[in-house]
Parts: C-alpha cells; structure tokens; sequence
C-alpha cells in the first residue's frame, strides 16, 4: 500500500544517524538512470557511495548498493529485521517502500558511506526518501504525466509534487528539455524555497567542456541519455567541489564510462532460453513520455528491413494504454501481451489484463499476429521469437516485466 507522508519514516529513523550526505533525485522519467550515473562518477572519483533505486531489479536487496556492489543478502537481512522490529515495537504501522528506504539508510549509516544517490520513489515532497535533510545536490529529470491519481492531472500539479526535495541553499540540478510550463513550476519552487542556484542542463558552459564532448563522440548514446549523464555529471562535479575539490573530473569521466543500468535500450540475446539467434531490445519504458522516447529509438534503429517488429508487452494497471501503445505500435507489427510476476515487496502492483492491451492495440489499427500469453513470460518470449522470425523483438511496457526477463535469464545460467 502507498501511503504518502514523512511521519511514519521520521519515527523509524528517530535513533539512528545519518552521517552521510546525499543525492536527491526527483522526476518520471531517467531518475535510475542518473542515480546509476552519479553512483559511478562518484564511486571512480573516490567517495564510497550507496545508492537506492527503485524497483530492484531481480531481488528486493539488488536496489542497495555499497560501492557499487549490490549489498549482500545476509547484510540486508540483518537490517530489515532491524527496521521491521522498530516498526513492530511502536506500532508505527509502516508501508513497505518505507521500511525498504528505511532499511537502505541504516545500512548506508552501517556502512560508513560518506555520499549516497537516493532516487524518489513517487512524487517527492511527500515521499519517504525526503527524509532528508539536508542534501549536497538535488536533481530533478524529465518530469511527464505517470501516477495522476496520486500526484494530479496536470503537469504543473505533478511538477510541484517533485519539486518538493528543493532545499534552501542546495543546488538544483534540472533538465531543461522539459516544457516550459514545468520550468517554471521549477523556477517558483526556488524562488519560494530559497533553493539553489538552478543549473540548467544542457547548458553552453557543460557542452564545451571537452571530456564530455569526446565521451559523447565515442559512444552510441541517445540524446536523452546524453542529457542524463549531463545531468549526472554536474550533480557528481557540485559533490566534489563540496567535499573533494582537488579531485579531478577527469574521474567523472572514467565513471560514466564503467557505468551500467540494465533494462534500458539493452540489447539482449536470449537464445539460452527462446533459440533465438538475434538479440533484442529490453526496455522498461512504462509511460507515454518514455514510450515516445522508445517508439523514436525503434523506428530509427530497427524498422530498417522488411520485418515488422514484434512486441513483448506487459504494463502495469491504470496505465494509458491508449497513448502508450500509440507511440509504439505500427500496423504491420506483432504484439505478444503478458503479465509481469507478483513484484517482492510492492503487493500493491498488478498487472494490466493482456486482452486489453491487444484489444487497445488492435483499436489504434495493428493487424499483424497477435496471441495472449497470459502469466507465462518465457512463453511470450518463445512465442515472439518464433513470430518474428528473425525480425526485430522488443520487450517493453514494465520494469516488472524487464526484472522476470533478467530473472529468467539469471536462473537459466
């Protein structure tokens, strides 16, 4: 159950220190991304970092990481439990992404880490993370339309919500692609907060900082991961200058290139589990902002045959499928639609009914093959492959359904 508020995490957390130092991050979309980002950057330059994201990814303890690591399920153990007997003996009656962030401060105080990369789990003002207090740096990412019925219906309702981890007197890193109706929800925010200063991304001043230039030359990056790690980059340089300013940026650099998040525009070969030779595209694009993004990325880089592309859709209930689906589906394209498994921690989530997503894509006109796998991931997987036939195969709808494929694949090898 979600159950926004500071009251409950503020009691979990009343006797225990939190030495370390913070990176807030607030948006909806590429907030793992630049969490995943800074993390690296940080962690090559130095600073022992943890970092909390969510969802995990295959198991509930793979959203903490200790220096990059993954922390160890024992370790994680031993603080839920922890966390849990707090939780029990005051009868604060706790949710379970509070007792999860809960569990990942203790162990970032257990752990003597001197910054941690926290990501917001929904909103930001009245989420558990903005515990915090005072944060080093504060950065907010494309903000679009996801959760309405918890955060509003419109963009400048959602935006408020998020711009809620601004602090007096603690930078602001913020994506300046977002409409300008966002920015300035943003720029009010700071002048009523005292936040600040804003630093605007892209900006010239980063753009002609000849690292970043080459890093972007030698690799394959979208324009939005470019903005990502941009972002990324000038959260990571505003921590050194507060707390190792004789650090070079050049290790900034050298992190973003180690760096790894799966489940976004990953290619992945699956053949261990379908025989599928060719690899696929693994995406957890979950609303119409990142679908977009997606729909642009497929049409440029694998509508390039004669095949139609083929989809391996599951998404989470209350999602626009419609607007979804519109970014993309074609009408030549096959669609395989699943349900992603019970997600560990997170009763609350459920899964759309496959027949409506092939209903709502056979709506916006998609007339190639389409089959309701039902509860069977690998089945979807071996259906579209063998649909495909060698064509294009992308995976998308849920992080959910990104962290069966990943789990799958793991028990596999």
């Amino acid at each position: 159950m979600i159950q926004p508020g500071l009251a409950r995490m503020g009691r979990l957390l009343q006797h225990t220190a939190l030495p370390w130092r913070a990176v807030h991050v607030a948006g909806t979309n590429g907030k793992g991304s630049v969490c995943a980002y800074v993390s690296a950057m940080l962690h090559a330059a130095k600073l022992k970092t943890g970092r909390f994201t969510s969802p995990h990814l295959i198991d509930r303890w793979d959203c903490i990481t200790i220096g990059e690591e993954v922390i160890d399920q024992s370790t994680f153990r031993r603080a839920e439990r922890t966390v849990e007997d707090r939780d029990s003996t005051g009868a604060i009656g706790a949710s379970e992404f509070e007792l999860l962030a809960a569990t990942a401060f203790t162990l970032f105080a257990q752990e003597k880490v001197e910054v941690a990369i926290i990501e917001v789990g929904l909103g930001g003002r009245q989420d558990a993370t903005n515990i915090i207090e005072h944060p080093l740096v504060t950065v907010l990412t494309k903000i679009g339309k996801d959760h309405q019925s918890l955060l509003g219906n419109t963009i400048e309702e959602i935006t408020s919500h998020k711009t809620g981890i601004m602090k007096r007197g603690v930078p602001c890193v913020l994506d300046a692609t977002n409409p300008l109706n966002v920015l300035q929800v943003i720029e009010a925010t700071a002048q009523e907060t005292g936040a600040g200063p804003l630093h605007q991304i892209p900006s010239k001043e980063l753009g002609e900082e000849a690292a970043l230039r080459t890093l972007f030359d030698e690799e394959d990056w979208e324009q939005h991961q470019q903005t990502n790690i941009s972002l990324a980059y000038c959260a990571a340089k505003l921590v050194l200058q507060q707390r190792a300013p004789t650090t070079p940026t050049s290790a900034l650099i050298d992190g973003a290139r180690r760096a790894r998040w799966p489940g976004r525009l990953q290619r992945l070969d699956l053949a261990v589990l379908t025989g599928r030779q060719e690899t696929v595209l693994l995406d957890g694009a979950h609303n119409a902002q990142s679908a977009e993004v997606l729909g642009l990325y497929v049409n440029k880089n694998l509508r390039t045959g004669q095949h139609p592309v083929t989809w391996v859709i599951a998404l989470s209930l209350g999602k626009d499928l419609r607007e979804l689906l519109s970014f993309l589906c074609q009408s030549a394209d096959n669609v395989v639609a699943t349900e992603f498994s019970p997600v560990d921690g997170m009763p609350w989530v459920s899964p759309t009914d496959p027949n409506i997503i092939l209903d709502t894509a056979q709506l916006l006109g998609v007339t190639g093959l389409i089959h309701n796998a039902k509860r069977n991931v690998l089945g979807a997987l071996k259906t579209a492959a063998g649909i495909a036939a060698g064509g294009p195969v992308v995976i998308c709808g849920s992080l959910y359904l990104v962290s069966d494929i990943l789990r799958l694949l793991r028990d596999k090898r």
